[in-house]
C-alpha cells in the first residue's frame, strides 16, 4: 500500500511527482506529501486528505514547487493516524535527509528507544521517521556516504519496505531499496533523468524503460550514470534488467467514464477475450497453455491442488475449486493466504499450490508461496501484473490480461481470474480423460461466446440502475447462491460492502435456514442467483421461503425464466450458458448494482474509505 513518486533530472519535478501521486492514489489516499529541492533548499509540504488537497496547498506558494528533484507519497496509514505530521516525506533530525516509505518496520520501537538514548527526538508516530533517523545515525557513526548508510541501516530492520531517500549533501543522486513492497525505476534517455514510483504508471509518458528491483536490492541513482544495483545483505553488484513497458497511457485514464470502476466493468468483454486469446483456439477446439503443458505431470499426479488467495481473488479461487473438481476430478482446497501461512499447514511435494493475486504483490499471498515452496510444493501463479513479485516467486504461472485495474474494488480482475482457472480446469480435464471430447468442445464453444454475452448484459445497465435506486437506503443485504454461484454471492456482497459501506453477507442458499433466515423481514433485500442450471428447483424453494417471510427478492435468472419471475420482486436476466460458466455472467449485474448504489449514496467509488488496491503489508 501507499504510493511513491519521485524524479531527478532536467525537467521541473513538481508536475511529474504530483501527477504521479494522482495516478498512484488507488494505493492509499488518507494523506499525502511532497518534498522539492531547488538546488539550495528543501521544501516539505504535507497534509491529511487527498492529493488534490496537497496540490491546493502547494499552489499557494510557488517556491514550494521549484526544482528538478522531488519526491512524494500518498499514504494508507499503518503506524500513526492519518494527519499532517504522520504524512510522508519525513526528515531526519538534522533536516539533511528525507525519505518516503511504503511498508512496515516491525522492530521500529526497539530502534526508536535506542535512538532516543542517543539524543534523537521524534515528531511523528511513524516507523518511517525512525528509519530515516537510523540511516542518519549510521551515516554519522560510520562516516559513510548515503548509499552505504542505507544499506547498513536496512540490515538492522525487520519488516517490509520500499523506500526512496535523498541527501541534501548529495544533490545529484537518490537511493532506492525494496523488500516485500514493489518499486520501479524509470530510466530516461542517456541517463539524464530518472523516475521512481510504486508502479510504472507515473512515468509512462516519459520513458518506456524500467528497472524493477528484486527483494533485498537497493539502487543508487546518479544523474548521467547507469543505475547501480546491489544486494543489501552482501553488497554484491547486480546487473539490472531494463524492461520495456507494455502499458499505454490510455489504459490508465478514465476514457470518458465517470469512474474507473465503471470503465473496468465495461472492459470485461475485451479483458476476457485478451485472457483467452492464443490459449483457447475455438475453431480448432484446443487449449494451449505452455505453463500447464510443461508441468502437466505435476498437476495430474498431484494428491491435491491448494488455491491460496485473499479477498476477491479468494472468491475466484472458490469458483476454481468447483471448476477443477467438476471438470478434472482433482481434489481442491481453497485457503485464505493470511490463514494458510500461519496455521502450520500440511503441505508436501505431491501438492500443487495455485496462488492468485491481481497485483502480484499481496503480502500474505507472497508469504504463503514461500512457505509452500519451502515444503516442496509446486507453486503456480495467476496474476495480472507482468514482472510482479508473485510472477517471479512462483515456479510457473499464467497472466490474466485484464490490463491496469485502477478502481480499488476489483471487477475485471475477478472475471479474468475465473477465465484462467476455467482454461486450466478444461485443459486438465481433457488431459486426464475426465471430460469427454464432446463436453470439452461444448465448453470451448460456449466459452467463446461469453465476451459477446457480457456486452449484451451490459446493455441492461439502466434496468439495474432502477433496481439500485429502490434499495440504496438498505442497511443490510443478503446474497444467496448455490454451486458455482455461491462464490459469486460472496463477491457480490463484498462489492456492496467495499464501495457503499452497506452491511452485506453472502451465503450458500441452503444455509439461509441455519441462521440468516432470522434476519428476513420486509426491509431486507435478498439478492438470489437463480439461473436455470444445477440446483434450480432447490433455489426456487429457497426463494419461496424468503417470500413467505416478506423479504424483498432481487433474482438473477436465465433469459426467459418465468418461474422465479412470478415470485421475485425484481428480476435481472442473464444469457444462457453452461452452469460452470455462469459466474462470468451473473457477477456483472452485481457489480453494476454495487456501483450504482455507491454513486447514489455519493460515495467515492474508486477510493472507498480505509481500503487500498495493493495490500503489500500484513
Amino acid at each position: 500500500m501507499c504510493g511513491i513518486s519521485a524524479y531527478i533530472g532536467h525537467r521541473e519535478a513538481y508536475p511529474i511527482v504530483i501527477n504521479g501521486l494522482k495516478r498512484l492514489e488507488y494505493r492509499g489516499y488518507d494523506s499525502s506529501g511532497i518534498m522539492m529541492y531547488d538546488g539550495e533548499k528543501m521544501y516539505l509540504t504535507k497534509t491529511k486528505g487527498k492529493v488534490s488537497d496537497l496540490e491546493f496547498i502547494t499552489n499557494q506558494e510557488e517556491e514550494r514547487k521549484a526544482g528538478n528533484i522531488g519526491m512524494g507519497h500518498t499514504r494508507w496509514a499503518t503506524h500513526g493516524v492519518p494527519n499532517d505530521v504522520n504524512s510522508h516525506p519525513h526528515y531526519s533530525q538534522s533536516g539533511e535527509l528525507v525519505i518516503v516509505h511504503n511498508g512496515i518496520i516491525e522492530n521500529y520501537d526497539t530502534i526508536k528507544k535506542e535512538l532516543i538514548t542517543r539524543g534523537y527526538t521524534f515528531k511523528s508516530d511513524t516507523d518511517t521517521e525512525v528509519l530515516i533517523n537510523l540511516i542518519e545515525e549510521v551515516k554519522k557513526t560510520e562516516g559513510c556516504k548515503l548509499g552505504k548508510a542505507v544499506q547498513l541501516a536496512l540490515t538492522n530492520v525487520v519488516g517490509a519496505y520500499a523506500i526512496t531517500v535523498f541527501d541534501k549533501a548529495k544533490p545529484n543522486e537518490i537511493v532506492v531499496a525494496r523488500l516485500g513492497s514493489p518499486i520501479a525505476i524509470g530510466v530516461g534517455e542517456d541517463n539524464k533523468e530518472f523516475f521512481v514510483a510504486s508502479d510504472a504508471s507515473p512515468f509512462l509518458e516519459y520513458t518506456k524503460n524500467a528497472i524493477y528491483l528484486e527483494d533485498e536490492e537497493m539502487a543508487i541513482i546518479k544523474l548521467g550514470k547507469e543505475v547501480r544495483v546491489r544486494k543489501i545483505k552482501d553488497d554484491s553488484l547486480v546487473d539490472p534488467i531494463i524492461q520495456e513497458l507494455q502499458i499505454s497511457l490510455e489504459q490508465i485514464e478514465k476514457g470518458g467514464y465517470d469512474h474507473f470502476m465503471l470503465k473496468e466493468i465495461h472492459e470485461q468483454p475485451k479483458a476476457i477475450t485478451d485472457t483467452f486469446r492464443g490459449r483457447m483456439l475455438a475453431e480448432e477446439n484446443m487449449i494451449k497453455m505452455g505453463s500447464i503443458e510443461d508441468n502437466l505431470d505435476k498437476f495430474l499426479n498431484a494428491d491435491r491442488i491448494i488455491i491460496i488467495a485473499c479477498g476477491t481473488s479468494w472468491h475466484a479461487g472458490l469458483v476454481g475449486e468447483y471448476l477443477i473438481e467438476d471438470m478434472a476430478r482433482i481434489p481442491v482446497e481453497v485457503e485464505y493466504a493470511s490463514e494458510f501461512r500461519y496455521r502450520n499447514p500440511i503441505v508436501t511435494s505431491k501438492d500443487v499450490v495455485i496462488a492468485i493475486s491481481q497485483s502480484g504483490e499481496t503480502a500474505d499471498t507472497l508469504a504463503a508461496i514461500k512457505l509452500a515452496k519451502s515444503k516442496g510444493a509446486f507453486v503456480y501463479g495467476v496474476c495480472n501484473v507482468v514482472g510482479s513479485s508473485i510472477a517471479r516467486e512462483t515456479h510457473s504461472g499464467a497472466y490474466t490480461h485484464a490490463g491496469p485495474e485502477i478502481g480499488v474494488a476489483s471487477t475485471k480482475a475477478f472475471t479474468t481470474q475465473i477465465t484462467v482457472l476455467t482454461l486450466i480446469a478444461l485443459k486438465l480435464g481433457k488431459a486426464n480423460g475426465s471430460l469427454s471430447d464432446d463436453s470439452f468442445k461444448n465448453y470451448i464453444q460456449k466459452m467463446s461466446l461469453i465476451p459477446k454475452q457480457i456486452e449484451k448484459l451490459l446493455e441492461i445497465d439502466e434496468h439495474v440502475k432502477s433496481i439500485a435506486a429502490v434499495y440504496k437506503d438498505a442497511t443490510n443485504c443478503l446474497y444467496l447462491g448455490r454451486g458455482f454461484n455461491f462464490p459469486v454471492a460472496l463477491e457480490g456482497a463484498l462489492k456492496l460492502k467495499e464501495i457503499s459501506y452497506i452491511h452485506a453477507e453472502g451465503y450458500p442458499a441452503a444455509e439461509m435456514k441455519h441462521g440468516p433466515i432470522a434476519l428476513i423481514d420486509e426491509n431486507m433485500p435478498i439478492f438470489v442467483i437463480a439461473t436455470n442450471k444445477g440446483h434450480y428447483e432447490k433455489v426456487v424453494s429457497n426463494i419461496q421461503e424468503i417470500k413467505s417471510r416478506a423479504g424483498k427478492i432481487i433474482a438473477i435468472v436465465t433469459e426467459g425464466d418465468t418461474q422465479v419471475r412470478d415470485i421475485a420482486d425484481h428480476v435481472i436476466e442473464v444469457p444462457d450458458t453452461e452452469e460452470a460458466l455462469t459466474p462470468l455472467l451473473t457477477t456483472i449485474p452485481l457489480q453494476l448494482l454495487s456501483y450504482h448504489i455507491a454513486v447514489m449514496l455519493n460515495k467515492n467509488v474508486d477510493q472507498p474509505r480505509n481500503l487500498a488496491k495493493s495490500v503489500t503489508v500484513e
